[in-house]
């Protein structure tokens, strides 16, 4: 029988008694977060150290994310007293069901309901708001001193708070590197960027975003890099003037451009430890970068991807014989000074080539040479419009030191930009062997069909992965 009473099961009482834990919970709330409130306060300790417990900080976003945190809670406390303000008014209605003139048969109709229909009212209109409540308060995240102690640096991601989404706050967290190493910008941690991380760097934006309008910037690209790297990024406009070498001379024409040195004359050196392009040589161990060993030596660069060094080197007339006549614009996510572009240049392909001044002038050198620099961070969505791309081409820029979860979100992107048909040319990425196995299902979770794929040796521990797919069609 599915009929049932409610004086049988008690829905009067279930709702009274649901009524009463949801008021206790609401209280429990409140009183908490006043709690969180004067216990975090300046105005009620003497002791300055206690003041410093919570988000009393005097740099930062102390005070912001103290509001993200209480908003949340106010959220949570809302939700609840809607919830008690609907099962309040359900029991109010049942009363005056049984106050009606009807008859007994009438009355006892309004007061029959199926237990599938009390189960879906518990599901729709008592769990689930209650859920909901529960994740919101779950999903705060309290900032902890870093080294366990009061006075210690506050560790937190930068508006959490404001976020429910579990892939936005995924997003948004930051991406310990494997193993702490440092990546390619010497860094040990990466925020992908929707602004958000520049209310951890408040002090260094103010900074930059201080100069007289209409005049000179300060000399501080270098402030506007580590602003980057940091997260705060895309950073805001500026009204002033940007700086440019004293003795700035005429570059040189196409045709010379691609594989002679610039002027040294055309690169402001003040934040290098070299002050010319000599001085980037790969024997000079305080050249002041690491990375893309020789790439300031364009008579090395100019043996790559026409010659065969090793099994994992790629010529690229091989990889254009894969879709002859079809790679025409491309993407080079790499560190160096452009020889990939210039080299695709001579086959009439256009690369844009990813550029960050890492130690070095890589930005100016990949424009002395007539190239096209894109000025941007692996933390960055890229720039361009969906499916676009004809190509992407990767090197000494991932390897093993990339968090899998940062670097799934820029294989993601790299796939919204390429074209379908387009190449993604994975050259040499390294990484150890342990940890083959989890890169190597990074590349092949999007189903793209294998051209070229080399694994190999690097050392005894290191291996590279080599590897030339192409973007599925995907048509809907």
């Amino acid at each position: 029988m599915q009929g049932l009473c409610f004086s049988k099961c008690g829905f009067t009482r279930v709702m009274a008694v649901i009524q009463i834990i949801i008021g206790v919970f609401v209280i429990f709330i409140s009183i908490a977060n006043l709690h969180r409130f004067y216990s975090t306060s300046p105005l009620f300790h003497d002791n300055k150290d206690a003041s410093q417990k919570f988000h009393t900080l005097k740099e930062g976003y102390a005070d912001f994310d103290l509001k993200a945190l209480s908003d949340r809670v106010d959220d949570v406390v809302t939700q609840l007293s809607e919830l008690q303000e609907k099962l309040e008014s359900t029991v109010q209605n049942i009363g005056k069901n049984k106050n009606k003139d009807n008859t007994k048969k009438e009355a006892a109709l309004a007061q029959n309901i199926t237990m599938s229909e009390f189960k879906r009212f518990l599901e729709e209109e008592v769990i689930q708001p209650l859920y909901s409540a529960h994740i919101a308060l779950r999903l705060i995240r309290i900032p902890q001193p870093e080294d366990g102690s009061v006075s210690g640096s506050i560790v937190e991601d930068p508006l959490i708070n404001f976020f429910t989404v579990e892939e936005t706050r995924k997003y948004i967290t930051s991406k310990g590197n494997r193993g702490a190493k440092l990546s390619v910008y010497s860094t040990n941690k990466t925020y992908n960027t929707i602004g958000h991380a520049c209310v951890l760097m408040r002090k260094e934006l103010e900074e930059y975003m201080n100069y007289d309008i209409g005049s000179y910037c300060n000399d501080d690209w270098n402030l506007g890099q580590k602003l980057m790297l940091g997260g705060c990024d895309p950073l805001p406009r500026r009204r002033c003037l940007t700086r440019a070498s004293k003795l700035y001379q005429r570059p040189l024409p196409i045709n010379e451009s691609l594989w002679t040195m610039p002027d040294n004359r055309n690169v402001r050196w003040s934040k290098y430890q070299c002050r010319d392009f000599k001085c980037l040589s790969s024997k000079n161990p305080r050249r002041g970068f690491s990375k893309c060993i020789g790439c300031f030596e364009l008579e090395k660069e100019k043996v790559k991807w026409v010659k065969n060094g090793s099994l994992a080197d790629f010529l690229i007339k091989d990889v254009l014989a894969v879709k002859p006549g079809e790679i025409r614009i491309g993407l080079d996510v790499s560190i160096g000074t452009g020889s990939f572009a210039a080299r695709m240049r001579e086959f009439d392909v256009t690369i844009i080539s990813t550029a960050l001044n890492v130690g070095a002038p890589f930005s100016e050198m990949i424009a002395l040479r007539g190239l096209i620099p894109l000025y941007t961070t692996v933390s960055q969505r890229l720039p361009l419009f969906d499916n676009t791309m004809d190509m992407i081409h990767t090197s000494v820029f991932l390897d093993g030191w990339i968090d899998l979860q940062l670097l799934d979100f820029i294989l993601f992107d790299w796939d919204r930009v390429l074209r379908p048909g387009g190449l993604l040319w994975v050259d040499k990425f390294f990484c150890s062997r342990k940890d083959l196995d989890d890169f190597m299902y990074m590349f092949l979770q999007f189903r793209y069909k294998k051209h070229k794929w080399v694994v190999s040796f690097k050392s005894k521990d290191e291996v590279y992965l080599s590897a030339l797919l192409e973007k599925p069609p995907r048509s809907l």
